[in-house]
């Protein structure tokens, strides 16, 4: 922690009406690398949620009233605070979640470009619009902030999916009460001092840290006060807190698990295939969302691409974040170690095959060999279930239907990918495939002025651009005689 320079933004208790509260117990941040304690945060109190979600009300009054123009300017001078301090923010993040360090800058960036967007696009939202109105009668339709929006972001992405959340409502007018995951809390609160040393007016934006998740999440749904959650995690959980927003009727936008379909035709251009693997399946050590969960891949094929892809897997360097020649961190914690174990014994018994795993050495950190599993069939949890880890599961397919089929064999609808140079097939596909977001030959889905979400139980509403704006407005009818 001494190495970062920007010790100002290096807090470990909430962030609470603009001022730095703590409280009379701590909880831990752990390095996955090492499993070395990089911190000790205040745990919040109820009665400061509570205290927060007022900051954020008492706010709102003045906040919605502010013109976008004026909202874009402390928006613009937040991005640019976290553009000049990226080499302490990526640092600090690779610090409390694992992953390589040029893995955070780029995550960091990436928070930063949707930041600036978001401030840009705050004053086409702020215009009355004039729609069709029956004879003798003008109409209109006004956007307004819809209120206190509390959100609850995860620990995959500290950075980028904080500032998707708030950065978006803030510009839309709304004020943020943000509960980030106990496992990384640290990156949040170096943005919380950013936001301070921005000008943002007090209570605009808050931060609450604690190791109780559900009971700070039962406060952040159920409080008259706020108006709306915005949610990222899993499933499991986020069903949980929409039954809890419905108790209030107060509205929520989830983005939720994903069990992503990467299908390989016998047409595809293998080396490129094999590129969009690596990209998709092992940034962040295959925990993120969008990763390429089921490998469904043409039995032609199917030998060519798994050397392929095993001779590129072997290549990776797994390791510590901070060290630059690191190309794959450490999972977060144990349980996510067992939750892998588990799905990969089961798999196993039900007949997959390994037919590769890396060689790592002996590590004190949460370090997980990467693999890859062969003869995996739908009836497995490794093909049921989100990985969240760098392991590598085939299933093979013989025919364009049956791709479908398998790819299409969830619950979960957030993202797809697949590789064919065949044009009309790639237009069948994109019309049949029940995904949010689709990558056809290529495996980088991230744009900040795309709406990001996705089908099924993958989750409602969408972060990104217009779309991630427009989730944290009310619609306003307005008609009156043209006499008036």
């Amino acid at each position: 922690m001494q190495k970062i320079a920007i010790q100002s933004s290096i807090r470990n208790c909430s962030f609470i009406g603009g001022e730095w509260i703590g409280s009379g117990t701590s909880f831990e941040v752990i390095n996955p690398v090492d499993k070395s304690v990089v911190a000790k945060v205040n745990e919040v109190q109820a009665e400061q949620v509570i205290q927060a979600i007022n900051a954020a009300h008492t706010a709102q009054a003045s906040w919605k009233r502010l013109s976008a123009i004026q909202r874009a300017k402390y928006i613009d001078s937040w991005q640019r605070l976290i553009r000049q301090n990226v080499k302490d923010l990526s640092r600090l993040l690779t610090l409390e979640q694992g992953k390589p360090v040029a893995e955070s800058e780029t995550e960091i960036l990436h928070a930063a470009d949707y930041t600036q967007l978001y401030g840009q696009l705050a004053e086409s939202f702020s215009k009355t619009q004039t729609i069709d109105a029956p004879q003798g009668q003008q109409a209109s339709v006004t956007r307004r902030p819809v209120g206190v929006v509390s959100a609850i972001t995860p620990w995959n992405f500290p950075c980028s999916m904080v500032m998707r959340k708030a950065a978006a409502a803030i510009a839309a007018g709304c004020c943020v009460v943000l509960k980030p995951s106990e496992l990384t809390p640290l990156t949040s609160l170096a943005l919380a001092a950013l936001a301070q040393q921005a000008g943002l007016p007090e209570g605009v934006f808050n931060v609450v840290v604690g190791s109780n998740a559900q009971a700070i999440g039962e406060l952040l749904t159920q409080n008259p006060k706020v108006a709306k959650l915005s949610f990222t995690g899993s499933t499991h959980v986020g069903k949980k807190l929409l039954a809890q927003c419905a108790l209030g009727v107060t509205r929520a936008a989830m983005e939720l698990g994903g069990n992503a379909p990467f299908i390989v035709f016998e047409d595809a251009d293998l080396d490129e295939a094999v590129e969009g693997a690596m990209a998709s399946k092992f940034r962040n050590a295959g925990q993120t969302c969008v990763s390429a969960n089921r490998f469904i891949v043409h039995q032609s094929i199917l030998p060519q691409f798994q050397q392929k892809l095993i001779e590129r897997i072997d290549q990776l360097v797994v390791g510590n974040g901070l060290d630059s020649a690191t190309t794959i961190g450490p999972l977060i914690n144990q349980s996510a170690i067992d939750k892998l174990d588990r799905l990969i014994e089961a798999s196993i018994d039900l007949g997959a095959r390994m037919s590769f795993r890396a060689s790592i050495g002996t590590f004190a950190g949460n370090f997980y060999a990467p693999m890859v599993l062969e003869n995996v069939t739908p009836n497995m949890p490794i093909f049921q279930s989100e990985i969240f880890g760098p392991v590598v599961s085939i299933t093979s397919f013989d025919s364009e239907a049956q791709a479908i089929e398998l790819a299409n064999q969830t619950d979960m609808g957030l993202c797809g990918y697949f590789y064919s140079e065949d044009i009309e097939r790639q237009k069948r596909l994109t019309e049949s495939l029940e995904f949010g977001m689709l990558g056809v030959n290529q495996a980088r889905l991230s744009n900040p002025a795309a709406p990001f979400g996705g089908f099924k139980q993958s989750g409602m509403g969408r972060e990104g651009g217009c779309f991630g704006i427009e989730e944290y407005l009310d619609f306003q009818y307005i008609t009156r005689p043209c006499s008036q």
